[in-house]
């Protein structure tokens, strides 16, 4: 119990203060004037998380739930006196969690004070959440997003966080958190691809395409180039930028999965990545000048069916290659992942992580099994780009995959010297 008014926390309070104030602004301005205005504004919201925050330095728990009930009851009734003229619940509910934010801002003023500033931010960006979630969110992309969320938040917290199989390789938690990042960046990419597409050209939408997938941006652009010659450069430059999202990826995967093997390959990534963007950059600026933009059209964030199939493939990857380990030693494991690195370099470059992590794999074999993945999945983009694009496509885009092939060459080369 707080002996005397002078020993209250006088900046808990005023964060309390502060976050009554910024939230009723926030509801000053929606409420309204004359006889239909709404019952709550900047000095109720004010008052409100003031009575929380005295309610909690009193350190009593009925007299907290009192007060709270008291605020419910007034919220209650403003929503009665107003739901003819405004149905929503906005403002009553806003009005009991500024109560609650007044609370906890005594015990957690930090907490208190940023949650008030999330919750001002929502508000204030009423009319443009509800333009995105009305108009521009397609069916489908939000149950994408609820489908991501469970991924995230229903299915990772129930898998074993231990390796269930004999050579202690699979590791069910880590292999689904890992696919949780690549929906996630999946996620990125196609939300910065239907953002930036309309207005930036197929160059800035092929880069965030490429978090989708590199390949199958690749495959896109080589047979729109193949239906529309005039986008010919156009698509070259951006499915050279998408070889960016590759070497990312590659590295957040690392950063997960084995700090230890992203460090030694970090160098050979950045290179990789600068590579593909210098190209890129060049012949769009070269190039692409006064090709028409890009048309960004509702699809999907990600296919459901990939993140089962990466989960697969990593778990797949991961037993074939501490079986071959066990039966060939460290070459079998390797070469399971550099034949793995033709599909798919994610799956691939979490697999090495994964091995060297337990210790089937050395880091040296692990560093190079993963670099020979990363050749192969760059001659399978090339043979996309063969035959979606035609012989004219590859001729000129190959250049610059090989140039980024080399450069991250170049890099492992001079992080092993």
């Amino acid at each position: 119990m707080w002996d005397s008014p002078a020993n209250w926390p006088i900046g808990a309070l005023a964060v309390a203060l502060g976050v009554g104030l910024l939230i009723g602004t926030d509801r000053e301005r929606k409420k309204g004037t004359g006889r239909g205005r709404g019952a709550a504004g900047i000095r109720t919201f004010s008052l409100v998380a003031l009575l929380g925050a005295a309610s909690a330095s009193l350190e009593s728990k009925l007299l907290i739930a009192v007060f709270a009930a008291a605020v419910v009851v007034l919220a209650c009734a403003s929503y009665v006196r107003t739901r003819d003229a405004d149905p929503g619940l906005t403002t009553e509910v806003a009005l009991v969690l500024v109560f609650a934010l007044g609370v906890i801002s005594i015990a957690t003023p930090a907490l208190a004070a940023g949650l008030g500033v999330l919750v001002a931010l929502l508000l204030a960006s009423r009319t443009r959440l509800h333009e995105f979630v009305r108009h521009s969110l397609s069916d489908r992309e939000i149950l994408d997003g609820i489908l991501l969320a469970a991924a995230a938040l229903i299915v990772l917290p129930l898998l074993p966080n231990r390796a269930i199989d004999p050579y202690g390789v699979l590791n069910p938690q880590v292999v689904w958190r890992l696919t949780v990042v690549v929906l996630l960046l999946n996620a990125f990419g196609y939300v910065a691809l239907r953002s930036f597409g309309p207005h930036r050209g197929l160059a800035i939408a092929g880069f965030f395409g490429g978090f989708v997938s590199s390949a199958a941006t690749i495959g896109t652009y080589g047979a729109r180039a193949r239906r529309e010659p005039a986008l010919h450069r156009a698509a070259v430059a951006g499915a050279a930028l998408s070889c960016i999202a590759t070497a990312i990826e590659l590295a957040i995967i690392l950063a997960i999965a084995n700090h230890q093997l992203l460090q030694r390959l970090s160098f050979a990534l950045a290179l990789m990545g600068l590579a593909a963007a210098l190209y890129g950059i060049a012949y769009a600026w070269l190039q692409m000048r006064g090709s028409p933009a890009a048309h960004a059209t509702a699809g999907r964030a990600f296919q459901l069916r990939y993140a089962v199939l990466f989960a697969l493939s990593v778990s797949g990857l991961l037993l074939l290659s501490a079986f071959l380990a066990d039966r060939f030693g460290s070459a079998g494991a390797g070469l399971a992942i550099v034949v793995a690195g033709f599909a798919d370099a994610h799956s691939a470059s979490a697999s090495a992580a994964r091995l060297l992590q337990n210790g089937t794999l050395d880091e040296a074999t692990a560093v190079a099994s993963l670099s020979l993945a990363v050749l192969a999945n760059g001659a399978t983009k090339i043979v996309v780009a063969w035959i979606s694009g035609g012989w004219r496509y590859v001729r000129a885009l190959a250049p610059g995959i090989a140039l980024s092939l080399l450069a991250f060459l170049a890099g492992a080369l001079l992080e092993t010297t």
